[in-house]
């Protein structure tokens, strides 16, 4: 639980140091501005030879003109290759691609950024989905990359209006986690289509010890010369082989918990199936060395909003995406299945899904965000010739389910922004029980160490009316006078939350975890 409060002191002191220090990218992902990519190609017929190098994910050489709000920006020899795999049938030419903008040149870089991940917005008729999800999961407090938008040229010709996604390399690991020395996998694109796709599911089932047995279901992203996964292994072995109790007992020591649980609750809450939750890919564990803990980061978020589902991979027959149930998961999930069959750690589940519910996930709130975006990106929609959908397609899902025909895809209903966003959250605020969650992040407000902790609670300023409340918002422990610390020790081991009066008479809170 240290994390939480660890993250919350980084973002307020990165919040009032924001004019000396800048996040790299902090140019690219700006809010409110569509940036501008113009790629020049040597090579005549370049785009059969970008097509011909996606099996090999061979990068192209071309040159790179970027302008954004910082203003206009030539880099030479950048690398291009196309990505993706169901986003590659994408039926026009809009294909999915990466820049490598120091493929061909060591040390070159935009905005300290390395590189630059460019989605075409394939089954989503808004083009803002991923922009949404992310925007909403970074702010809930789960690791996620940033995304803006870009016009994107090829050798002079408009080609598409593009999702600009953060890469999930060291860069982000330094100014999202504050560590960048462990081993970072990624979800295996187990589709066995696409480039390096095995078609074996991310599952984070066991496989025994051999390292081999899960190769083609991760992808080692970092370290790749040492090569060790015995810590994954070790992960993998926890989740499955452990008992319930000696899972729900270790997990807040092997996981950042609160994170992974809030990034559980998104993807519910979300209907976004085609996470771990359904498909069992598009996500990265990081192993922080730092904490000694694993971070679950967030990836491709094109099908957010119930487009993965209806039945089809990764659905589970499930035909309405506005109801689906609050523990909804695939066959085959050990670690859901562990936390879910938790009632502690399901408490803490419905807790996070909560937070989410009135602080992130609203008609309220999302729905005037929705209508930002659209406007400011509706022009540049329109010119898009390339695009999947149609001009009114676009409008009409901004507010309500579309019909649409087969080809890539497969048609059928997409759900509308808003229509989707009333439904599910209706739906959601009937069934989680939020009768006892704790409603907003930002109510964590006073630092507790050690933690986890045996015996003494130390608190960093002295507090009265001092109550602790177990996951299920009973109260087991009080303490009026003021203190620096309390004693837990006759608590058992599990999770709580502290309230107390600080000096200044105003009400805080924390977490902390006894062991």
């Amino acid at each position: 639980m240290q994390k939480i409060h660890n993250l919350l002191f980084c973002f307020f002191l990165l919040s009032s140091l924001s004019l000396i220090a800048q996040i790299e990218g902090d140019a690219v992902f700006a809010e409110d501005q569509i940036i501008t990519v113009e790629l020049e190609f040597s090579q005549p017929g370049f785009f059969d030879s970008l097509l011909l190098n996606y099996e090999t994910a061979d990068y192209m050489k071309a040159d790179l003109t970027l302008t954004d709000n910082t203003g206009t920006t030539v880099l030479n020899e950048v690398g291009v290759r196309l990505k993706g795999n169901s986003t590659f049938n994408h039926p026009n030419n809009k294909k999915a691609f990466k820049i490598d903008i120091n493929e061909y040149v060591s040390g070159q870089n935009y905005d300290g950024l390395k590189k630059l991940n460019f989605s075409n917005g394939f089954k989503d008729p808004t083009l803002l989905r991923e922009k949404i999800f992310f925007d909403a999961a970074r702010a809930a407090g789960a690791p996620a990359p940033r995304a803006n938008f870009a016009n994107v040229y090829f050798n002079g010709e408009l080609w598409g209006f593009y999702t600009v996604v953060e890469q999930i390399d060291d860069q982000f690991l330094d100014w999202r986690i504050l560590d960048d020395d462990g081993n970072l996998f990624k979800a295996g694109d187990n589709f066995g289509g696409g480039p390096q796709g095995g078609g074996n599911a991310a599952d984070l089932q066991w496989y025994g010890t051999d390292q081999e047995e899960y190769a083609e279901r991760y992808e080692l992203k970092s370290n790749e010369d040492e090569n060790d996964w015995s810590d994954l292994i070790d992960l993998i072995d926890y989740i499955d082989n452990s008992s319930q109790a000696d899972f729900t007992a270790e997990f807040d020591t092997r996981f950042e918990a609160e994170e992974y649980l809030t990034s559980a609750a998104l993807d519910n809450i979300f209907s976004n199936l085609d996470s771990y939750t359904g498909s069992a890919r598009n996500y990265y564990l990081y192993h922080n060395l730092t904490t000694d803990k694993w971070e679950w980061i967030k990836w491709d978020a094109n099908e957010t909003f119930g487009s993965y589902g209806g039945g089809g991979p990764g659905g589970g027959g499930q035909n309405n995406m506005t109801t689906l149930e609050i523990d909804y998961r695939d066959d085959n999930r050990p670690l859901l299945d562990k936390v879910f069959n938790s009632p502690e750690l399901f408490a803490r589940y419905q807790n996070a899904m909560c937070v989410i519910l009135n602080n992130h996930f609203s008609p309220e709130m999302l729905n005037p965000k929705i209508d930002a975006l659209r406007d400011l990106v509706q022009s540049s929609v329109y010119a898009d010739n390339n695009k999947q959908y149609s001009n009114a397609d676009f409008d009409n899902n901004i507010e309500n389910n579309i019909t649409t025909g087969g080809g890539p895809g497969g048609g059928g209903t997409t759900y509308g922004l808003k229509s989707f966003i009333s439904a599910r959250y209706n739906f959601l605020t009937s069934e989680a029980d939020c009768t006892t969650a704790v409603q907003n992040a930002e109510f964590f407000n006073v630092k507790l160490f050690p933690n986890p902790t045996s015996d003494i609670l130390q608190f960093a300023e002295g507090l009265t009316e001092v109550v602790v409340y177990n996951v299920f918002g009973q109260e087991v422990l009080q303490q009026k006078e003021r203190a620096v610390n309390i004693t837990v020790s006759d608590l058992t081991a599990g999770s709580y939350i502290l309230t107390a009066l600080n000096e200044n008479g105003a009400r805080v809170a924390g977490k902390f975890v006894k062991m």
